[in-house]
């Protein structure tokens, strides 16, 4: 790994840097960005803390890199990620641990992470190799109509805390496969992940300028300036519906090709007919997957009237029996919060759905004095009118609901401005045709509360955003069509 001559830092085998034009380098200012443990509240780290002005050495750098970078031969981008993505696996222990330590999540759920996602390097290695044109007639027949796709450009990323690897790999893998240099902003609370990939890829052969990496405390003032810049092509950007609404503001300025993965709120239903067997583990999962701070948790679990006792009563045992402690501890099932801001938000949104006449069945509290844990909750008999009902969670509380009968249940499943993913559990084949159908979201489990796969298009409709990432369609957010007309006279 290169050093310049301002010297940045490795930590515990991770560069501290910010990583512009193939260096690792310190911020402008020279300030430093303190990394937390959120299960003890201490710093663990300091890394770059990168100012408007690091934002656009990033740009020139990209800028500099993305027309060799685009003539590339797609089979040299495509080992590139191949090797990054053996690498990632060989060094799944090690990168598992770092993702504990700065995010909070239990080991070996971060191994989860780990190997996902590597999968989008290994999934776009594969489709580098296959980007397509056509060639056909016209139905005149004076015209022979070439297509072909070509790079957007240099594109800004700006990643979420919550899966500090996965969501990198899942914006990066697509990006380079097609041809496109990089900027990547990881979120504030979770640098070090980021940081270890762009080194990795650095060691994969990647050259320099085609990645480049920021990490900041001033997220605002460093987008603003980038979408700004007329060099820049492309945003794409995981976060809240509201941020994502005032980039989309922004980035009208430039008309960016755009990638918006935003919020969720999404139901599970149980069916009458559903396998409890299978309904509660999927709940369960698609639940406390990450301790519910992932935009695809299941924020609203309806259950048939039938079922309701049975299903609530199992829910609450297991989600008690559950293991909260920090990450590092051997059986640990749930970890801490990522920070004081989101232990007060789930603690509020708790508070005011009791106060609605709700009913906590287990849980519902605080876990100790030091880092952010909160008990696994189960919370019954919540009025839709309460904020639990609306907004996103993003921590380990499980509201359910009852409904009567199926239309019911597509009603109330479909009242929300969110449209991300949403579960189902029946044993009718029948019925798992007319809930896809029936379900506003850009994805659906079916008796599952696991979706996402490096294989498929991931995304939602509604608030909760536009563009694929994954699947064949995730390349094409990063490419652009050129048509050419060819006279045959």
């Amino acid at each position: 790994m290169t050093m310049n001559a301002q010297e940045s830092r490795v930590v515990g085998g991770v560069p501290t840097g910010l990583l512009i034009g193939g260096e690792w380098r310190r911020a402008r200012s020279g300030n430093e960005l303190k990394v937390e443990d959120p299960a003890t509240g201490e710093v663990i780290a300091s890394v770059a803390d990168a100012g408007p002005d690091d934002a656009l050495d990033a740009l020139e750098a990209a800028t500099r890199a993305q027309a060799s970078w685009a003539a590339t031969a797609p089979r040299f981008r495509a080992e590139i990620l191949r090797s990054a993505y053996e690498k990632i696996m060989a060094q799944q222990e090690e990168l598992a641990l770092l993702m504990t330590l700065e995010m909070g999540k239990p080991v070996a759920e971060s191994k989860g992470e780990v190997a996902y996602a590597a999968e989008f390097f290994r999934w776009f290695s594969e489709e580098a190799v296959r980007i397509k044109g056509e060639y056909y007639r016209s139905p005149d027949g004076l015209t022979k109509v070439l297509t072909s796709r070509s790079p957007v450009g240099p594109s800004y990323m700006i990643t979420p805390w919550n899966f500090p690897l996965a969501m990198g790999t899942r914006k990066m893998g697509p990006a380079l496969a097609a041809g496109c240099t990089v900027i990547l902003k990881p979120a504030e609370q979770t640098p070090l992940c980021s940081l270890a990939l762009g080194s990795i890829l650095i060691d994969a052969g990647l050259p320099a300028g085609v990645l480049n990496i920021v990490t900041t405390s001033q997220p605002g003032e460093v987008t603003d300036r980038l979408i700004d810049d007329a060099r820049l092509r492309k945003l794409s950007f995981t976060g809240s519906t509201e941020v994502g609404k005032m980039l989309m503001r922004k980035a009208s300025t430039n008309l960016l090709r755009l990638s918006m993965e935003l919020g969720g709120n999404a139901p599970l239903i149980v069916f009458s007919d559903a396998d409890l067997d299978k309904a509660v583990p999927g709940a369960i999962f698609a639940k406390m997957r990450n301790g519910g701070e992932a935009c695809t948790s299941a924020n609203r679990i309806l259950v048939h009237k039938d079922l309701a006792g049975a299903f609530t009563e199992r829910l609450s045992d297991e989600l008690s029996k559950m293991k909260v402690a920090r990450g590092t501890v051997t059986g640990a099932q749930v970890g801490p919060l990522i920070d004081q801001d989101a232990l007060i938000k789930v603690t509020g949104l708790l508070e005011d759905a009791t106060a609605a006449g709700g009913k906590v069945l287990t849980g519902g509290s605080r876990i100790g004095e030091s880092g952010y844990f909160y008990a696994p909750t189960v919370i019954a008999g919540v009025p839709r009118s309460a904020r639990i009902f609306r907004e996103e969670i993003f921590g380990p509380v499980a509201p359910v609901y009852t409904f009567d009968d199926d239309d019911e249940a597509y009603s109330v499943a479909n009242d929300t401005n969110y449209g991300l993913v949403s579960y189902i559990f029946t044993e009718s084949f029948k019925r798992v045709h007319q809930a896809i159908d029936a379900l506003q979201s850009g994805m659906v489990g079916v008796n599952q509360g696991l979706v996402s796969n490096a294989a498929a298009p991931f995304g939602g409709v509604k608030h909760s955003g536009f563009g694929r990432e994954g699947g064949f369609e995730g390349i094409n957010e990063y490419l652009d069509v050129k048509y050419a007309a060819l006279n045959l006279s």
